[in-house]
């Protein structure tokens, strides 16, 4: 007769094996470089290293076993991010010292490059929307949240921040310019960007009913081209048609003048898949938290911040991020 000797099962131990497992493999740990400050689907992670699908699948569900990252669904399409440590918890240090070594890791040129065709993938998805949809465009976010239902919130947040008469302020993809009007009269200089003829078009007409002569239309990319900082930079509605959310905050900063603000409205995370087909949306919505981490990885702090809660069933936010008075980095590039 044999006894059979009970399991012994320590809990805890196999949660910290999990983790020094997924980052025992040097794939995993670009990939986790990789979601810094971005979210990939599954076939673009597939795309951006190179590996069969079968294969980055299960170097995710690694990481994910782990804790290490986290899945939002957009649409159809499952995204991957990168989970925050917490450092309270079992193994939350031993996450964050891992976090901190991946960061400081360049991710081989070619995978950068992967990167970037998958953002230029992304980009051109939402420019080819805004150059067929242009006339369409305000029927179009009305869907959602038209202008109407935050404009107040904006402005509260402006008249909150206090700009002096000298100020100058930035709006980054003014759509058919309808905010125009209430940044022209707070400040001393308006600069709009877009990077969509057709739709800068829209806002010049706007410009030209209201004879709004403090305010420059410039085709740019804001996110690329040579741009003049400004004490307020203004988001409605922009962020979540751009390809790469949390670096292009790093960008925007820049943009923003030592003491000046970024003010942006953004719609909460949502589930309404449609919106991506409707309204050439390429996120759902973003998770606050989400906002936040990217603006203080940015070298932004924190303001006042406005939620709207929609009778369709969004909900807004208007958001105030802050550059540091003392800040004398180079606000351009």
């Amino acid at each position: 007769m044999s006894l059979r000797m009970p399991q012994i099962r320590f809990n805890d131990s196999d949660q910290l094996a999990a983790l020094c497992k997924a980052g025992g493999d040097a794939l995993r740990l670009n990939v986790l470089r990789a979601l810094s400050s971005d979210s990939f689907g599954v076939l673009e992670l597939a795309q951006i290293f190179a590996i069969g699908q079968s294969g980055i699948s299960h170097h995710l569900k690694v990481l994910a076993q782990a804790g290490l990252v986290a899945t939002r669904r957009e649409g159809n399409t499952i995204f991957y991010r990168r989970t925050l440590p917490q450092n309270d918890s079992l193994g939350g240090a031993l996450h964050a010292a891992l976090l901190e070594e991946v960061d400081g890791l360049a991710l081989p040129e070619e995978v950068q490059a992967r990167i970037s065709t998958v953002h230029t993938q992304r980009s051109a998805a939402s420019e080819d929307f805004f150059a067929r949809m242009a006339g369409s465009f305000q029927a179009r976010q009305d869907l959602i949240a038209g202008l109407p239902q935050y404009r107040d919130s904006v402005v509260a947040l402006l008249e909150a921040l206090n700009f002096d008469a000298h100020a100058t302020a930035l709006e980054v993809g003014p759509g058919d310019g309808s905010f125009l009007p209430e940044l022209a009269g707070r400040f001393a200089r308006v600069t709009a960007l877009d990077n969509s003829l057709a739709m800068l078009e829209l806002a010049k007409a706007h410009c030209e009913r209201q004879a709004l002569g403090n305010v420059e239309l410039k085709l740019a990319d804001a996110l690329h081209d040579d741009c003049p900082p400004a004490d307020c930079v203004v988001l409605n509605m922009v962020l979540h048609h751009l390809a790469a959310p949390g670096e292009a905050l790093k960008q925007l900063a820049r943009l923003v003048r030592a003491g000046g603000s970024l003010l942006i409205t953004e719609l909460c995370s949502h589930n309404q898949g449609w919106a991506r087909e409707a309204c050439g949306d390429l996120w759902l919505g973003f998770e606050q938290d989400d906002l936040a981490r990217w603006a203080a990885a940015a070298g932004l702090a924190p303001g006042e911040s406005i939620y709207i809660g929609l009778k369709n069933g969004f909900q807004i936010q208007a958001r105030a991020f802050t550059r540091p008075a003392a800040d004398d980095r180079l606000t351009h590039r």
